[in-house]
């Protein structure tokens, strides 16, 4: 098993979330992914524990001072060998440093630098910090998701950071390089968060331009309808309903033990209310458990609202090993899965400074080289 990204090398500059994210997806595709940490940080690890941070598993890791002519030219000459970079600074950072695009590409024109951050490159707001619900209010994802007559919710922060930004910035590298077996030739990626949060609402902007999308929560796929929503069961769990079509409907109700023929009209919203009240009601009677064990068989759409640490153990995900275990932390398993070139299994994440000379030999460094270099403190 060798992975569909095989052979490519992809450097990671020190960052929070949506990069190691992106970071964390292409080496479980098989890619040599190097992390290159800030040297004090690197410094400062506690090497007696374990590093646990699932982002960076199956990664390399050195602490680079990137503050010193020495650092920048040995970050220099390890993206010399890289096929991708991936850049989670504000903008203009990398250039004060010395290793932004203009610098980099030109060395390595076959390099891949894929910048990502909060509100892009370029725009009145490039500068300006900001977090993953700024991005998403911004991008007009934030307004939509919530109840009726409360405030937006923000999905933590999986739509701006991870979706929109490292899903996204690892889609852009992975484009560029098949490009660049076209072209022979690198590019810059500006991947924002802002930019993919909104790509993320493109069925839900036509979906309110044609009229069948309206206020906050009142809507088919936001709880509005009494057959999409969340019940909570006589144990205080909760079960996720998603019963839109008719038929699923039909075993909903069987499942209920409620009679169709007695009940309001499910396609009339404004029966909607009377609905949840009677669908509540009856949930609150039995366990999610219990609710899981009726529904096991027929075509409900009833499906146990699970913690995350629940989740791993759950019949399903175990039989198709959807999670994983690495330095003792349960974590979701590399996804999607590939009929041919399957990925090895990913090995637990390393601290920055454990193994230097090794990683750097295999980037077209001298031991002597490493060494001294480690001396003066550029590396760690």
């Amino acid at each position: 098993m060798s992975g569909p990204l095989e052979g490519a090398r992809v450097v990671e500059i020190m960052g929070l979330g949506p990069g190691p994210f992106c970071g964390m997806m292409l080496a479980d595709l098989g890619a040599e992914v190097l992390r290159v940490e800030r040297a004090d940080v690197a410094r400062a690890v506690d090497h007696s524990r374990p590093a646990t941070n699932a982002m960076y598993r199956s990664k390399r890791a050195i602490g680079v001072d990137l503050k010193t002519p020495e650092g920048v030219d040995a970050f220099l000459r390890i993206a010399d060998g890289a096929d991708a970079l991936i850049d989670v600074l504000r903008p203009g950072v990398a250039e004060r440093l010395g290793i932004g695009p203009d610098v980099v590409c030109a060395r390595n024109p076959r390099l891949v630098y894929g910048r990502l951050t909060g509100w892009g490159q370029d725009g009145p707001l490039a500068d300006a910090a900001g977090h993953d619900i700024d991005y998403i209010a911004v991008a007009g994802a934030l307004e939509p998701l919530g109840r009726a007559g409360q405030p937006p919710t923000p999905p933590i922060n999986l739509l701006g950071d991870f979706a929109g930004g490292g899903m996204l910035l690892a889609l852009g590298i992975v484009a560029a390089l098949l490009e660049r077996e076209r072209s022979g030739a690198g590019q810059v990626i500006d991947a924002a968060m802002v930019d993919g949060a909104a790509l993320m609402l493109t069925p839900f902007y036509a979906a309110r331009a044609s009229g069948f999308w309206g206020e906050r929560g009142t809507n088919l796929l936001d709880t509005g309808a009494p057959f999409y929503e969340v019940y909570a069961c006589a144990d205080q769990k909760w079960i996720a309903v998603g019963a839109i079509e008719p038929q699923f409907y039909a075993a909903l109700l069987d499942v209920l033990g409620l009679d169709a023929t007695t009940l309001p009209n499910r396609d009339d919203p404004k029966s909607w209310p009377m609905l949840k009240e009677q669908f509540a009601a009856i949930f609150a009677t039995r366990t999610r458990d219990e609710w899981c064990a009726r529904a096991d068989g027929r075509d409900a759409c009833l499906a146990p609202v699970l913690e995350p640490l629940e989740a791993p153990a759950h019949t399903h995900n175990v039989a198709r090993h959807s999670f994983l275990e690495l330095a003792g932390v349960p974590q979701p398993a590399p996804a999607p899965r590939f009929s041919r070139s399957a990925a090895p299994a990913p090995v637990a994440p390393e601290h920055p400074g454990s193994a230097t000379l090794d990683i750097l030999s295999g980037w077209g460094f001298g031991p002597d080289e490493v060494a001294k270099l480690i001396d003066l403190g550029v590396l760690v």
